[in-house]
């Protein structure tokens, strides 16, 4: 039967980044696949990381910046990007800031993101 989440979780991270997640380990306790839908600031941006999931990105409003080896990718409203389990990534917004929907899988977990120590 279908389930309706009508109301996500929300997960507070520093930076000024509010996340909503409506399917995933905080929202319904899932760990095939994580959904949030974030908002990020002006400026924001998160030390990289080499995460143990998949994750599309898709943006609403705004640029996210992605970092990789092999240069950083803006996308834009409209856009959206897929990064491979094992990947190297940088998250960061334009001076707009973003909107924009993870979809992650397995789902998301802090243990799983493998973040770099910030500098």
């Amino acid at each position: 039967m279908p389930e309706l989440n009508a109301e996500p979780s929300i997960i507070d991270v520093p930076g000024g980044k509010v996340i909503a997640e409506h399917v995933g380990r905080v929202a319904t306790g899932s760990t095939a696949m994580s959904v949030a839908h974030m908002k990020a600031p002006a400026g924001w941006s998160e030390p990289a990381q080499r995460p143990d999931f998949d994750e599309v990105t898709l943006v609403v409003a705004g640029t996210v910046l992605v970092e990789h080896d092999a240069g950083t990718t803006e996308v834009h409203a409209g856009q959206s990007i897929v990064t491979r389990a094992g990947e190297r990534v940088r998250y960061s917004t334009g001076d707009a800031g973003a909107e924009y929907v993870a979809i992650c899988a397995p789902a998301f977990a802090p243990d799983t993101v493998h973040r770099e120590d910030e500098a």
